[in-house]
């Protein structure tokens, strides 16, 4: 079975410094995922730029089939040593896991990886590996779903030094709270970790904090159906197509909703109950999970998205409104995502200095489809 590989990070900034010492990038291709967080020694510039350095060249060499041989002894060769502290000015950790859920992991001189399944901490056999000296922990095993890993930097074993604790977190207080927690997605269970550390260290980190959780998920898919087909012939086949799809199923736009409860002979009966003055309110059709309407709901979701991967303000979960509730079916019950995009122009939606190619809802939708590519999630597009 393939599964979906849930990625999620987030960062916290030593107080008083611009760029985060830490670095997580992600790769990915048809064979495997490759995630590496390396940690700079100290903070600001120079420890991100050593970070980065790390990053890149671990995976980059990895996602391009080199041994872990050949990557470690040039991450090995490359990163200087602090001839003061006699330690690496980059320490890191990686994670490559295949398809099938095949996990290789390797340590140098960060946290211990949490292995977590069933909300117990499992333990993972390790063999030492010496370049130069310098000893890299490798350890390899299956994943099963719904396991999670979470790999972080020091400063997340180090909350609260200074502030509210005397000796930091340590580690096993972060094995002992993250085994308690019952989460779906890998960003829920990293943003309750990082939360965690900002009010041990009292919102001001003395050290940069990073953590990055990744979740073996059974792929989940969601279909989205918007706009009319070109031919109105193609009604009946697009509608009978959509609702054969697994999973859960949306309907965004006044004419989409009237195609499919025409089609499918069902009444659609609009929701009152929750009214926001900047969204128009969501409707409902038996058999539908959600019913919005079309260019101003898809441009406002497009928006909590981008909030909710930037970490920034403007994604409230709590909230009821159209764009809200999409957003959340989006990225907490979804991993593929099917659009059936009808390509028929609502002269509403059509600036008419633009040529058709160009019109206002397509180029919503289209920003959509690439949002949700930055979060992660796999996107199939029919057009009719």
């Amino acid at each position: 079975m393939s599964y979906y590989i849930d990625i999620a990070t987030q960062s916290l900034n030593k107080v008083g410094e611009e760029l985060c010492g830490d670095k997580v990038e992600v790769f990915r291709d048809t064979n495997r995922t490759v995630i590496v967080l390396a940690d700079g020694l100290g903070s600001g510039v120079k420890a991100n730029i050593l970070a980065t350095m790390t990053t890149k060249i671990a995976g980059t060499m990895l996602i391009k089939g080199e041994s872990i041989e050949e990557t470690l002894d040039t991450l090995m060769k490359t990163l200087p040593v602090c001839q003061v502290r006699k330690i690496a000015y980059s320490t890191f950790g990686v994670i490559a896991i295949e398809p099938e859920g095949t996990c290789v992991m390797l340590e140098y001189d960060n946290p211990p990886i949490f292995v977590l399944r069933k909300g117990k901490i499992l333990p993972i056999e390790k063999r030492e590996i010496s370049f130069d000296g310098k000893i890299v922990q490798r350890s390899s095993f299956q994943l099963q779903e719904g396991d999670s890993l979470t790999l972080c930097s020091d400063g997340v074993i180090h909350a609260g030094v200074g502030e509210t604790l005397n000796h930091g977190w340590e580690w096993e207080h972060v094995a002992s709270f993250l085994s308690r927690q019952t989460v779906k997605t890998a960003d829920q269970l990293n943003q309750r970790l990082i939360d965690a550390c900002a009010k041990l260290y009292n919102y001001h980190p003395g050290d940069d904090t990073t953590a990055v959780t990744v979740k073996l998920r059974a792929p989940e898919t969601l279909s989205l159906f918007t706009g009319p087909p070109i031919d109105p012939d193609d009604d009946s086949y697009l509608v009978q197509k959509f609702i054969k799809q697994q999973g859960k199923k949306i309907v965004c736009g006044g004419t989409a909703a009237n195609i499919i409860g025409r089609e499918l002979h069902r009444d659609i009966e609009t929701c009152l109950d929750y009214l926001d003055p900047e969204i128009p309110p969501v409707a409902k059709i038996r058999g539908i999970d959600l019913v919005t309407e079309g260019v101003l709901t898809l441009q406002k979701t497009i928006d909590r998205l981008e909030a909710f991967r930037q970490k920034l303000p403007g994604y409230d979960p709590t909230r009821e409104d159209g764009a809200t509730r999409l957003a959340k079916l989006l990225i907490n019950d979804s991993t593929h995502i099917q659009f059936f995009i009808g390509r028929a122009i609502n002269p509403a939606h059509q600036n008419p200095d633009f040529p058709a190619a160009l019109s206002i809802k397509m180029h919503v939708v289209e920003s959509l489809i690439e949002e949700l590519k930055k979060i992660g999630k796999e996107v199939e597009v029919h057009r009719f």
